[in-house]
């Protein structure tokens, strides 16, 4: 398994605000939770066909939360929204690709 996706613990921050993944290369992610629910890429939130997004993002809530959250096999995260959502499954490369640190983002 790449170890820039293999995450070596995923865990909440101390503040609860942020999902953070330490990946098993030693980068560190921290998510907000609406970054995450508006990276969704199922089919009620993505076309299918064009690739193109189909979610408003005006229409999600700025503080929507996870009520639950699942490992799906070994290679994604699963998550029950507050605002509903739970289709999408978010795969560990998905999830390196949108890190908003200063590094990934350049």
């Amino acid at each position: 398994m790449d170890p820039r996706t293999d995450p070596a613990r995923i865990e909440p921050t101390e503040d609860a605000a942020r999902l953070r993944i330490v990946w098993r290369d030693g980068h560190l992610t921290e998510l907000e939770p609406l970054a995450l629910r508006l990276a969704c890429r199922c089919a009620g939130c993505i076309d299918e066909f064009t690739g193109k997004p189909i979610l408003d993002p005006s229409r999600v809530a700025p503080d929507v939360y996870p009520l639950e959250i699942r490992h799906v096999g070994r290679y994604a995260l699963a998550f029950r929204w507050s605002d509903g959502h739970d289709t999408g499954i978010y795969p560990f490369e998905l999830i390196r690709e949108i890190c908003p640190c200063p590094e990934c983002r350049s």
